[in-house]
Formats: structure tokens, sequence, C-alpha cells
């Protein structure tokens, strides 16, 4: 019986990764993380790179003791899925080999490569054919620099993190759908890859692996490798392998409410059938990327808690140990204060991250300076900023629908900053909904799950998530210190998007 099997998932975002044992048994939901592991990208040969031989081995070890552990109630483990962040690839020779460590996507190779593309393809032709936003790290633009700069002839393959990952595991090289779309690369109306764009553009399309479906079985570990593991007849099926996808896939989302995945990024946006592409969706630049099933994730990036991350890193390495939850406990006390827009180019990778903050709130006439060092005037600041961009954001989604959003469910690391959650329910002056934290672990089970027949849809497997995680509730609450914030804040966004 699929009932008493478990499932191992793997996660790895950009710099740290976790594989878990999942049990989807009718008794409940259970996580238990099994290993957790770093790797962050270092300057190797002009770039920043991924060390992906440690990902793998890193891997490889997780899942020797997730084998171990879960043979000892003695259950079955079904399957493995691997899920990561999108847009990054490697490439591999004909005889499986990579052939040089993955360039990380806040690499600065793709600095004015979008308006090179475009002198050969309109912009507006890009995205009426695929209806991705657009950003600098896509995919499209990190394999034109790439190609400016020769590709390997010995190249063979080009494959996505997981894709790559699972290659390792099985020896098929396919490339899944919903991190495909993140490349810019994938026709929105056929769903497969766009090969006249990419030809016009002279990168090489035959490189590339026709994308499958979410939840498609790519069959069991290779013989060396499930022995060696200790895995012998598990199988990989590949989940929705692009983590917002699963993240989206492992919430309980109900009809009519926008989800937040939160966390470095913050990926804000709805669930819908089919996408949503027209001159207005280009403008505001929305994306419609590949969600589970059918399902299409129509969202927009924000920058997300990284912004504040790599504060607390630089208050750290000057010697100001910022303890997270103390930080957080101090925000109720101190009064509205400056607002930011969280999406200015200059906070995506700065040399100094602070002094980016310092400069953009010089330009827009912030006032108080001296309090701009305390990190908790700053972290409010920041908190404060993403909740009014949420809010931006969310009723930009309902003008581009011509639906009207009830509430906002919140999901992943980002979910557990209570101050955030708070803020946002009064940015949005909608009802919040926060967890699970683990839901793009749970999505990725979950799509095992149903490939494996414990569920019968996507629906069925919600139901079950909403019956067994725990979600927080939080109400909106109105005040004149939140109007006054909102409209300073929508002054300042008018502003940079103008720029």
């Amino acid at each position: 019986m699929i009932d008493d099997h478990l499932f191992i998932a793997i996660d790895l975002g950009a710099g740290s990764g976790r594989v878990f044992l999942v049990d989807l048994s009718t008794d409940g939901l259970r996580l238990e993380e099994i290993r957790r592991f770093t790797y962050p990208a270092a300057q190797v040969h002009r770039h920043m790179r991924w060390k992906f031989p440690d990902i793998l081995a890193e891997i490889k070890a997780g899942l020797r003791e997730a084998g171990t552990r879960g043979r000892e109630p003695g259950r079955p483990i079904f399957s493995i899925g691997v899920d990561s962040w999108g847009v990054d690839y490697g490439l591999i020779d004909t005889s499986g080999e990579v052939i040089e460590n993955p360039v990380c996507y806040r690499d600065n190779r793709t600095h004015g490569v979008m308006e090179e593309v475009f002198a050969r393809i309109a912009r507006k032709d890009i995205f009426d054919r695929t209806g991705i936003q657009f950003l600098s790290f896509n995919t499209l633009f990190q394999l034109f620099a790439h190609a400016k700069d020769r590709i390997s002839e010995r190249a063979s393959r080009l494959l996505m993190i997981p894709d790559l990952v699972n290659f390792f595991l099985t020896g098929k090289a396919v490339t899944e759908y919903t991190n495909a779309t993140t490349t810019q690369m994938v026709n929105a109306g056929t769903r497969t890859w766009d090969h006249e764009m990419i030809e016009r553009l002279g990168l090489p399309s035959s490189m590339l692996c026709e994308p499958v479906a979410a939840g498609t079985d790519l069959g069991p570990l290779t013989g060396e490798m499930g022995s060696d593991l200790n895995l012998e007849a598990v199988r990989v099926i590949a989940p929705a392998t692009h983590d917002t996808a699963s993240a989206v896939a492992g919430t309980p989302l109900e009809d009519g409410w926008a989800y937040i995945s939160s966390g470095t990024w913050s990926l804000v946006g709805v669930e819908r059938s089919r996408p949503l592409i027209n001159n207005e969706v280009e403008r505001c630049n929305f994306t419609n990327e590949g969600g589970a099933f059918g399902t299409i994730r129509f969202l927009k990036n924000v920058m997300g808690l990284w912004i504040l991350e790599s504060c607390r890193r630089e208050w750290n390495e000057i010697g100001l140990n910022v303890d997270y939850q103390s930080l957080l406990d101090e925000l109720s006390s101190i009064e509205a204060g400056a607002v930011i827009f969280p999406d200015d180019p200059r906070f995506f990778n700065p040399p100094d991250m602070l002094a980016a903050i310092f400069e953009q709130l010089k330009e827009i006439g912030a006032n108080d300076p001296g309090t701009w060092s305390r990190p908790a005037y700053l972290a409010k600041v920041i908190l404060d900023s993403l909740a009014l961009r949420y809010a931006s954001v969310v009723r930009t989604i309902e003008s581009l629908t011509g639906g009207k959003i009830k509430g906002v469910h919140i999901v992943g690391g980002g979910s557990r900053n209570e101050y955030l959650n708070k803020a946002t329910a009064s940015a949005t002056g909608l009802q919040v909904k926060a967890g699970p934290v683990e839901a793009t672990v749970i999505g990725n089970a979950v799509v095992q799950g149903i490939s494996a027949g414990r569920f019968a849809s996507l629906s069925e497997a919600r139901l079950y998530i909403a019956a067994h995680t725990d979600v927080k509730t939080y109400e909106p609450s109105s005040s004149a210190a939140w109007e006054e914030a909102t409209q300073r804040y929508l002054e300042i966004e008018r502003r940079y998007l103008k720029e």
C-alpha cells in the first residue's frame, strides 16, 4: 500500500539545501529533516559559480542517511524528488560529465545583455511568446552571455539544476516544465521550447531536452547509484522542480486568494488555469510561470528578505551580533519611520547592502539619518516597505486579472516572521494566513504522492495539507499611520518605477 511508503524530498535553495524524509500517511503529515548543508557561490575564473560536485556529494550523503532512517520503522521508501531555485543551469558532455561548474544568477555576466537581445528580437515579441517577466538573470540572458563568451564544443545537453541532479541519480536527461518556464525560452502557448526564437538569437536549441510535466516518473536510481546509497529500486519522480512551484503546490490555497512564497525572494501571485499575456501585463512586468498539473503561477518577484539578511550579515561583520528574534521583538515599540522601494536594482547584489539602503534613503529625503544605523530601526524600514510592496503588487494583480483578492496566504521561511505577517495584513487590508513554513518540501512530496497514487489530485492533496498543518491567521488593522505610510510609499514606488 502506498500509504505505508515514505518519500524523500530534496530542497535546494540558492546557497543551502536540505534532505527530508516525508510521511504522507492517513495518520498525519510528518517531516523529518535528515540533512542540512550549505554551498555558497564562489568567484572562480571571472564568474560566481556553484560547486556542483559538493552539492551532489551532500545530496548523496543525505540520501544514505534518509535510507537508513527510513529502514528503522520498516517503512519502504517509494521515491525521491528534487526541487531547486530557477534560471541556473549546467552543461554536460556526451559522456555525462559536467563541463564546468554552473554560473550563479547573481554573477554580473548579464549586465547589458538584455539590450543586446532586444536588438535582435523585440522585447514585446519575447513577452508575447513566453509570458515571462524580464529579469536580467533569466536563463535566456545568461545563455546569450555564455554564447558570447563561447560555449564549449563538448557541450551536449543543457540541464537546469534539479534536472542535473536527476541525471546523476537516474542517467536520464530531461527538463521538468515548471523550472523550464523560468528560462524565458518556453512558449506559453505550446508549453515547449520556442526553438524559433532561441535559434534567432543564435543559441544552441539542440542542447535542450523537451519539457516533461511535474509528477513524471523518471524510473529507479541507476543500479550503481542505488547500490551505493542502499536505495535499490527507489524511484525518482520529477516534482514541480522549481521551488516556488513546489511551494505553491504545498499551499492549502483557497479560491480567490493570493499567495506569497516568502524567503530570500518573495513571490507574490495567484494561481490560474491559463497564462495572461497582454500589453498591460508586460508593462507591469508580471510573469506566467508553470505550475504543477496544468496550473500557471501568475506572479511578480519582490526582492524579499534577502535585504534584511544581507544587513544582518554586515552587522555581524562589524561586531553587532543581531539576534533575529530579538530584532523582531523590538519593532512594535518603534514608531513608524521611513520607507524604501525594496525592488531597487541596487539591492540585488551590492557589495554593501547598508550603504545601498542609506543611498536610497538620502535620495528620497528621509528624515532622521542618525537612526539609520540602528538595526531595529532599519529592520522596521525594510519590513514595512516589503509589506507595502506586497500590497501594491496585490492591487496590481486585481487590476490585471479583473478579480477581487479575498486574502493572502504566506508560506515559506518568511511565514514565521509575525511582524511582517501583521504588517502585510494591515498594508493590504486583507486577512493573512501564514504557514506551512515547509510548503516547498510538502509540495515536493505531495506531487510525488500524486504520481505514486497516494492522492488522486492536487485538490485532494491540498485538503490533506490543510488538515495536517498549522496555519496562523492575522487580521488587518487600519490606522492613520499605515494610511500615511502607504501614501509615502506609493510616491516613492512611482519615482523608482519611472527611472
